[in-house]
């Protein structure tokens, strides 16, 4: 089963019978057989459709799950407010070359409250890990349930969220699972936002101001030919960011990436910390934006 940009994709809301879809799969391809996954939360756009994209011409069956995963929001947060569009993703999926959408309820997935936890130390203890405690155990519970029900040989995790991509890729390598990580680009808007599904809730207004995020990121690579250090650009995207007069930051953060650690806060930013991120959290209104910039040096041009 080949992915095309005009299959329709099947849909399938079962374990057992996502399983048996793949089992089919592998069995005729045999050998060459390869499947690639997108997990996601569905309000699907452009930014998963590129995985998706990416995915169907690296393998030759695309899996991509749409669940809402209830244990990575936290008590006041936007779990039912969280949009969702079933018919609408279904298109997108079908655009892009999805060749099956696993859509699983919360009772497939959580039969019984779960009574294992995992928990990945380091990467999650700041940016989203300190500001939404509890996140990323939900994370690496339904990331690994849903590598072991759909067993892919790769899967593919946009850098939006650059942190969820770390902390993936250290759970895979702490518990040697059998599956290859593929971080891919932040895809934006014409103006420079971050694709969202939380995009959808930013008034008018807000939607303009959400452009500072953006507009301020672009401008560390330059910061760091100047030789700030850690602290002064942190400050410095903190200072561009805080000129929109709504915007409320949660936190903005400059560490190496992956191990999202703090770099020499007095040395200029160099070679020796390998990849560094600037991270940014903040809210427009009620609604909660994340972006970054992730940078490789010495060059100190974006990735």
């Amino acid at each position: 089963m080949t992915a095309t940009l005009t299959s329709t994709p099947a849909v399938v809301r079962t374990i057992a019978e996502i399983r048996a879809a793949i089992r089919a799969y592998r069995a005729e391809a045999g050998a060459t057989a390869s499947v690639g996954f997108v997990p996601t939360m569905g309000f699907l756009h452009e930014g998963h459709a590129s995985l998706i994209g990416r995915s169907a011409q690296d393998n030759g069956l695309t899996v991509l799950s749409i669940f809402v995963n209830p244990l990575q929001f936290g008590p006041n947060e936007d779990f039912e407010r969280y949009p969702r569009d079933e018919a609408r993703d279904l298109d997108v999926a079908a655009r892009a070359g999805a060749d099956i959408v696993f859509m699983p309820s919360v009772s497939e997935m959580y039969p019984t409250s779960a009574a294992t936890q995992i928990t990945v130390s380091g990467v999650t203890e700041r940016l989203c890990g300190a500001s939404r405690p509890g996140h990323f155990d939900g994370v690496g519970i339904v990331v690994t349930k849903l590598f072991n029900i759909v067993q892919p040989d790769r899967a593919y995790f946009g850098l939006k969220d650059a942190q969820q991509v770390a902390v993936v890729e250290r759970m895979v390598a702490d518990l040697n699972q059998p599956v290859q990580i593929v971080p891919c680009p932040i895809v934006r808007e014409a103006d420079g936002l971050a694709m969202s599904s939380r995009n959808v809730y930013l008034s008018a207004d807000e939607r303009r101001e959400a452009l500072v995020i953006s507009r301020t990121l672009a401008k560390v690579p330059a910061w760091i030919d100047s030789g700030m250090n850690a602290a002064q650009l942190t400050a410095a995207v903190r200072e561009g960011i805080s000129s929109s007069p709504i915007a409320d930051i949660d936190y903005v953060e400059t560490l190496t990436y992956p191990a999202l650690q703090p770099p020499a806060p007095d040395a200029p930013v160099s070679v020796s910390d390998g990849r560094i991120i600037v991270a940014a959290a903040v809210r427009f209104g009620r609604t909660r934006l994340i972006d970054n910039i992730l940078i490789s040096l010495p060059e100190a041009q974006p990735l």
